[in-house]
């Protein structure tokens, strides 16, 4: 096995002995990306954060995996596009804010091929502490005539094997639309939930904490240590800068994006999503300081002395858990100031984000 850390490493975050391995949360995402779901396509994209969020909140100890089937139709740009569950949740994040609504010229679309996407093409783990979750979100029915497809009871009926809940999110109020989604709900043990067209109001809360919980996101970034093969590096720094990004454009969902990777840093020590940081990895005993071959250290360490890189690490891992620390506090109270609000003026009317936050929550109980 993997060499034992050196005793100078902290681990501030080990698991207790004994600890099995961790449940899973694995939720899919099933989106008619046509030109009519345009609206809701964007309140998506700023609330992905808050809908992770809410899994760590019902489930601490997690392991979260989402992944994403886009769909339209014959004849469009794409049928279907899968984006694998991963726990890289940055990544997938980056690929949905490139999802752009477009297509679509009859009414139907390709539900049949998406739904087989999602439950027959994607890589859900197996085993009976997983919790596997669809939500399919469109406001046009299937083409039932198409020749080629697995029609969605077939779909469903796997779906039901592997213990996959199948919920079927209708945006508008088309009928014929919400006849298919409430079969599917219904065979896929799952929830029929409708929303306004454009997904409701997709609410952004601000806060007075957002600025200081960016900064303090930006200083646990800076202690990312990249390693890994060059391609690798270069993705775990793009991951260090996506948060200065997001917060020029949008300060909550900045604020957001840091609450989610505070709350999983307690079990994952992670400060971006996903592998290639050598301070998270070490941290979290998945790999060793004797397994790196040198070439896989960025240029920084391997300018320096074995000694002294283990010296840099170690301060990086100790300004980490410092920092989060500091961090965990802020975001409690964000949580507090977001809860107080919500309480004070609860919603009109049923949006994306919370109807899937709600769903989720009762469904990862269940």
């Amino acid at each position: 096995g993997p060499a034992p850390l050196s005793p100078l490493v902290p681990l501030p975050f080990a698991a207790p002995a004994g600890a099995g391995p961790n449940p899973a949360v694995e939720v899919g995402f099933v989106l008619d990306t046509t030109g009519s779901m345009g609206g809701l396509i964007e309140g998506a994209k700023r609330k992905i954060w808050s809908i992770a969020t809410a899994i760590v909140d019902s489930n601490p100890d997690a392991d979260i995996r989402m992944g994403l089937v886009a769909y339209r139709d014959i004849g469009d740009e794409y049928v279907t596009r899968k984006f694998e569950l991963t726990a890289d949740i940055q990544d997938l994040y980056a690929n949905l804010l490139d999802l752009k609504a477009r297509g679509g010229g009859d009414w139907p679309e390709s539900v049949n091929e998406a739904l087989d996407a999602a439950v027959n093409k994607m890589k859900w783990t197996g085993g009976a502490d997983v919790r596997r979750i669809v939500f399919l979100v469109g406001d046009a029915p299937p083409h039932m005539d198409y020749e080629q497809d697995t029609k969605y009871p077939a779909t469903l009926k796997v779906a039901r094997q592997k213990d996959i809940i199948v919920n079927a999110v209708l945006a508008g109020n088309a009928r014929d639309t919400e006849r298919v989604w409430r079969d599917i709900a219904q065979n896929g043990d799952g929830r029929f939930i409708p929303i306004p067209q454009d997904g409701g109001q997709v609410v952004v809360i601000e806060t007075p904490y957002d600025e200081e919980i960016i900064i303090l996101q930006r200083e646990i970034n800076g202690t990312v240590i990249p390693y890994g093969p060059r391609a690798l590096q270069r993705r775990t720094e793009e991951k260090t800068k996506q948060l200065s990004q997001v917060a020029a454009a949008a300060p909550a969902q900045a604020s957001e994006m840091a609450s989610y990777l505070n709350k999983r840093a307690k079990v994952n020590s992670e400060a971006v999503t996903g592998d290639g940081d050598l301070v998270s990895d070490l941290n979290a005993g998945r790999t060793s300081f004797s397994d790196i071959r040198d070439d896989d250290l960025p240029a920084k360490l391997r300018a320096m002395k074995p000694e002294q890189r283990m010296d840099e690490v170690n301060r990086q891992m100790t300004q980490r858990k410092a920092l989060n620390e500091k961090l965990a506090a802020l975001v409690a109270r964000r949580d507090r100031h977001i809860a107080e609000i919500r309480a004070k003026a609860p919603p009109k009317a049923s949006s994306f984000d919370r109807v899937v936050e709600d769903t989720l929550r009762a469904q990862i109980k269940r």
